[in-house]
């Protein structure tokens, strides 16, 4: 399970990875173009994508609507250390969605892989060859 990085023009940095390109980029105040996503907003966003594809499995299971059904992550900063100290899921579910599903959604957004990873983080290791 590697990822190959290619580092781009600019500020751009790619991840190649199950044949996907994974482009990156810095907003124009970190000396980037802006032309996508910084690895950071995708670390960010891979978090709420996760939520909501457990979310949504949920719902498929259960053969239960999925329209309308939208979910809103915040991020809360600790000014001293500059560094998410909090992250906030909503699950806002339409008009006429069974009650009785509500608190299993959160259950279902909680399973996210990506939240328990971060939970419990892997060891990292830096190496030069």
């Amino acid at each position: 399970m590697d990822i190959e990085v290619v580092l781009g023009e600019n500020q751009k940095v790619d991840a190649l990875y199950k044949g996907f390109v994974i482009k990156t980029d810095q907003p124009e105040k970190a000396g980037g173009d802006n032309s996508a996503p910084s690895p950071f907003d995708l670390f960010l966003a891979s978090v709420a994508t996760c939520a909501g594809f457990y979310v949504k499995s949920f719902c498929q299971q259960r053969d239960l609507p999925e329209k309308g059904i939208r979910i809103i992550q915040k991020m809360q900063r600790d000014p001293v250390k500059k560094m998410i100290s909090k992250v906030k899921i909503d699950i806002i579910v339409p008009d006429g969605f069974p009650e009785k599903y509500k608190h299993s959604l959160i259950k279902a957004a909680e399973a996210c892989t990506v939240k328990k990873h971060i939970a419990d983080a892997p060891e990292f290791v830096v190496n030069t060859r």
